[in-house]
């Protein structure tokens, strides 16, 4: 009976640790989400992208760096809040605010669109000739908080996964003179299409084992680009890692670093 008892109350505690661990780490993600404000942006031909926005407290009229986060395919939708995970909490993180502070933005593509007309499976793809919905109003809409007083133009950085890699990819291409730097995780793009970045700082990323969006995307983009003369090009894979290759990506502190380097001339 005293044995029982005794595997009685480890077992409790372990649930009463667990449950603990569990509200914790509930209450953190909740007060992370709380730090983005709810917005939506309407064009000019009624189409609505709601996006969530992270403002820092700025010190005098500083110009701080914006960041554009583009999530995968699982968070698409209209509740504007599904694109809050998967690394974007990296970037409103207290310490890294303290060293790093920058406005971020995180778009929601809604359900059933892409931030590109591709297929994600194929070993290629060619550029749409037109912009997606999505991304396109995205564009204007970085465009527009391009000219506040608030940030600095010369450090908008873009980094997405999944199908935001292969959003990060279009539109940089489309729009090489937006971005100081883009992050591509897991994505992939139109090779032919590179020599419009061949002087843009891009850091790639994929797991040697993604089953989902295939390596050699990613090491095509890199290879291109390093082909075309980009001396500025960076790529990591991430051995025996499958599609998840965003979580050791955003929590490296040396990815942070390397991105807010990087500045526009």
């Amino acid at each position: 009976m005293h044995v029982f008892l005794i595997s009685f109350f480890k077992r409790l505690l372990l649930l009463m640790a667990t449950l603990l661990l569990w509200i914790n780490s509930t209450t953190v993600a909740w007060a992370q989400k709380e730090l983005f404000l709810r917005r939506s942006y309407i064009n000019a031909q009624g189409d609505t992208l709601k996006y969530r926005w992270y403002a820092p407290q700025q010190k005098g009229e500083t110009k701080l760096p914006l960041v554009v986060f583009l999530h995968g395919a699982g968070e698409r939708g209209s509740d504007n809040e599904a694109q809050l995970c998967n690394g974007i909490f990296t970037f409103v993180d207290s310490a890294n605010q303290a060293k790093r502070p920058a406005f971020v933005l995180a778009p929601q593509c809604p359900s059933g669109k892409k931030w590109v007309n591709v297929d994600w499976k194929l070993a290629s793809n060619q550029m749409p000739d037109s912009v997606s919905v999505p991304l396109g109003m995205l564009l204007e809409l970085v465009k527009q908080y391009k000219d506040s007083l608030f940030i600095d133009d010369t450090r908008i950085y873009i980094a997405g996964l999944s199908m935001g890699g292969f959003g990060t990819w279009d539109a940089i291409c489309r729009e090489p003179a937006l971005f100081a730097a883009a992050l591509a995780v897991c994505g992939g793009g139109d090779e032919k299409m590179v020599s419009r970045i061949k002087d843009l700082p891009v850091w790639a990323f994929h797991g040697s084992n993604d089953k989902v969006i295939i390596p050699q995307r990613s090491a095509n983009m890199v290879a291109a680009l390093k082909k075309a003369g980009n001396k500025k090009v960076k790529y990591t894979v991430y051995p025996k890692v499958g599609h998840n290759s965003w979580t050791p990506t955003f929590a490296n502190p040396a990815v942070h670093q390397w991105l807010f380097q990087q500045r526009k001339k």
